[in-house]
């Protein structure tokens, strides 16, 4: 047998990981376990999540432990610089020496700017980019409540600059120390919520698998089961948002997704994607789940062998060529979004042909991501797969 030889890599991820429904009603427990020093937490989420009263348990939990606890609630979307500034701002006011990030992608990567501003005299501005962060971190914990970004297992984060424009921090000491997965706290998600972020999910597991810089054994092998989770699950969630187990299956899924794409970088869809969610606010899975199809289409042509190694696990009924097996996997991912309810075309969510002209001149700004493709985007290619979406 030949023996393989695979190209020299790094892989990192988050040193400690729980997956277990009800572990975020004894969070103090694990918190004091890793942080003994630690006094005062700051839990990071948004005014929605924090209505649930699913983060009474928690604060509560973590306040029995003798633990002081203070909230920042005002997370938005796509997260504002504003934001993130005010966050960092009310940590040291109140000396906070340990962040908890609890919500969806937008709190988890506010609660990692915090923990790398608040103790730090380096300004937000001069961090965005790969690896600009100097310095450490307060410690970090966190506590995704949607099973999509993987961002509780990322050393990105997202920010909105400006009116539309998004721009990244990319650095390891945005990993964290602890991510918890709890399904408890995803069970109330609407249906399309948990849909679009699902689909989110899938896009990370594709794109990783089909990166042209930095995939490697890892990353493929995660991306592979990530991948299988969450196609097994992701109608059972929707059409039964009580099913723990399948919540619980969801939130791995999107957690292998997530360590599989931080080390094998997405692509032209998150590229494409950008502009939808910074101009439209639409949200970041939903844009995602618009433009994959067609993504795929044009990535076909130099991805085709990639994508039939997919389609065995989204499709293992596909046959035939690798380019059929391609097409079948393009199919299904189509016919998925549909079952579960989400809109399919760019002018279902307010964008008018009009746009798609700005939206090509958007998505070329995001060469962090294009480079990664597998098939070169031109800004033409850009118009005509938006142009197709729509």
């Amino acid at each position: 047998m030949a023996s393989e030889t695979f190209s020299a890599f790094t892989f990192s991820t988050v040193p400690h990981i729980l997956s277990e429904p009800g572990a975020a009603k004894r969070i103090g427990t694990h918190v004091v376990q890793h942080f003994p020093k630690a006094r005062h937490a700051l839990i990071v989420t948004d005014a929605g999540f924090l209505k649930t009263g699913l983060v009474d348990a928690p604060i509560a939990c973590l306040r029995d432990t003798g633990l002081t606890v203070s909230i920042f609630s005002d997370v938005l979307a796509d997260p504002p610089e504003a934001v993130v500034l005010r966050a960092v701002a009310d940590a040291r006011k109140h000396e906070i020496d340990l962040v908890i990030g609890l919500g969806g992608g937008s709190s988890m990567d506010v609660a990692k700017l915090i923990a790398v501003l608040a103790g730090s005299e380096q300004d937000l501005k001069s961090m965005y980019g790969i690896g600009n962060v100097k310095g450490g971190r307060l410690p970090l914990v966190q506590v995704p409540t949607t099973a999509g970004t993987g961002s509780e297992v990322t050393p990105i984060s997202i920010v909105t600059t400006g009116a539309t424009t998004k721009m990244g921090v990319v650095s390891p000491q945005l990993y964290a120390d602890l991510a918890i997965l709890d399904a408890e706290l995803t069970v109330g998600l609407p249906s399309k919520v948990t849909a679009a972020t699902g689909i989110d999910a899938m896009v990370h597991a594709i794109e990783a698998y089909t990166t042209r810089h930095k995939k490697n054994p890892l990353s493929d092998m995660l991306a592979r089961q990530a991948l299988m989770l969450l196609v097994n699950n992701l109608v059972e969630v929707c059409e039964n948002g009580n099913n723990l187990a399948a919540r619980q299956a969801m939130l791995l899924g999107s957690m292998l997704a997530g360590q599989s794409f931080a080390n094998a970088p997405c692509a032209a869809v998150h590229a494409l994607a950008y502009p939808i969610g910074g101009i439209f606010h639409v949200p970041h899975g939903l844009s995602n789940s618009l433009v994959l199809p067609h993504v795929l289409r044009f990535n076909a042509p130099d991805a085709a062998d990639l994508y039939a190694e997919l389609a065995e696990i989204v499709a293992p009924d596909a046959s035939g060529s690798v380019e059929a097996r391609t097409q079948v996997l393009i199919e299904r991912m189509e016919g998925m979004a549909k079952r579960v309810g989400i809109e399919t075309q760019l002018r279902q969510v307010g964008i008018a042909e009009s746009d798609l002209d700005r939206m090509a001149d958007d998505a070329m700004l995001q060469t962090r991501l294009l480079i990664n493709n597998p098939r070169e985007v031109t800004r033409d290619d850009a118009r005509a797969i938006y142009a197709a979406a729509w």
